[in-house]
């Protein structure tokens, strides 16, 4: 990996952040204070505070879903995708927009799923077979 990305926003609840992170979705804990926790997102920086997510209306359109913007996210080898997805679907996680393929056996065939933390932050979560396709035209 070339570079890693650093992010940080607020969530209400660190403690309930801690356990959504790490046992959801699999993110080791770092540094943390009384008001903030680091993890390892699949290896980038994820910096959480404590205070008032930011705002957020469902504006992105995806095929015919329309999903909440602004998000962030994260692109995963296929295999790692669908081991996450089997995961969130086995803890019962409320989907914004259940896993599925997108532009399937077009350039830029992904599968993609959306949710929120429990704070209400929006994570959409990408697989894709070949990493060559994320930026297929």
């Amino acid at each position: 990996m070339k570079s890693l990305f650093h992010l940080a926003y607020n969530v209400r609840d660190l403690d309930e952040a801690r356990n959504f992170y790490t046992d959801f979705l699999g993110c080791k804990e770092g540094r943390s204070t009384e008001t903030w926790v680091d993890f390892s997102f699949y290896g980038h920086q994820l910096s959480l505070h404590i205070g008032e997510p930011f705002a957020t209306r469902n504006t992105g359109k995806v095929g015919e879903y329309l999903v909440p913007m602004p998000h962030f996210g994260l692109v995963l080898p296929l295999s790692e995708w669908q081991d996450l997805a089997d995961r969130l679907k086995q803890k019962n996680l409320t989907f914004v927009l259940e896993p599925s393929v997108r532009f399937e056996g077009e350039p830029g065939e992904q599968w993609t799923m959306f949710f929120r933390d429990p704070s209400g932050n929006p994570i959409e979560v990408k697989g894709f077979k070949d990493f060559d396709g994320v930026f297929a035209a």
